[in-house]
């Protein structure tokens, strides 16, 4: 599962998703399936699913050479997604282990919107689809990933009111667990979004640039071998940008995609 939603293996399961499973000089190759239902779908701070529940799943492969390859899925909302309701994320990557306690990963991650487009909110024809490199160092429990956009950032380029293209776009993230007993755990995240370009006219709380910072705080429930509860608490700052969101079905229904939610996620892996 990606790393998109709060650790869920290494303690978010979203803040939001996991990264797929990091094989170990001595693991076989493994093939692993994970469902997920969520009251909102939240990735790197911001609501995706409208602040309206999702349901989630994917699948990941992780060889004893060090490859790792998934496929997951979320529904979303075309509210936020016109003309779309499945993202579909593609993801390979290769990583070793570098003693007991560190390893790293370097990975390329696809987020694609079968079916969304601009054109659909009567906005100049653009598809949402990003492509993004990575590369994670992890200590234990804990990780921190750079993640660097190949492509526009969903989307937002001049013909959508930027100053410019958005490739370039980077996340930075710290995640990790804090084991509390044999059954809960506390998980952690911090993550900042720093885009490569801005509004080349301010919205109309005045803002430019979408850049922020989000955090999450969270709960886990090991309920069984194969299923947990998360509980978790997020933030994303820079309300002047996001706070006033229009709907791309309606221009008159807005919502706050950042700011203060909270989300309950079960999840199973088998």
């Amino acid at each position: 599962m990606r790393m998109h939603h709060i650790v869920a293996t290494v303690g978010l399961a979203a803040i939001l998703g996991t990264t797929p499973a990091r094989a170990d000089d001595t693991q076989a190759t493994a093939v692993t399936g994970n469902v997920e239902l969520t009251s909102d779908y939240i990735f790197r701070g911001l609501t995706q699913s409208w602040g309206k529940p999702a349901v989630q799943g994917g699948a990941d492969l992780a060889a004893a050479n060090g490859f790792a390859a998934g496929v997951w899925g979320s529904s979303i909302s075309e509210h936020s997604y016109p003309g779309g309701a499945v993202e579909l994320d593609l993801y390979g990557s290769y990583g070793r282990s570098i003693n007991a306690d560190w390893s790293w990963r370097a990975g390329l991650y696809g987020y694609f919107y079968p079916g969304a487009n601009f054109d659909h909110a009567g906005l100049p024809a653009r598809a949402l689809n990003t492509g993004e490199a990575n590369l994670a160092l992890s200590w234990k429990q804990w990780a921190l990933k750079y993640s660097y956009a190949l492509t526009d950032y969903f989307g937002a380029d001049r013909e959508e009111g930027y100053r410019g293209n958005s490739k370039g776009t980077s996340y930075l993230m710290l995640e990790g667990a804090i084991p509390l007993d044999p059954k809960w755990s506390l998980t952690l995240h911090l993550g900042y979004t720093f885009y490569s370009t801005g509004l080349a006219a301010p919205n109309a709380d005045g803002a430019r640039d979408p850049s922020y910072a989000d955090i999450g705080v969270g709960a886990k429930y090991a309920i069984n071998a194969h299923w947990t509860l998360l509980g978790v608490v997020t933030h994303a700052t820079n309300d002047r940008f996001y706070r006033h969101t229009a709907s791309f079905q309606d221009a008159a229904d807005t919502l706050n995609v950042g700011g203060t939610n909270g989300l309950v996620m079960l999840q199973g892996s088998f």
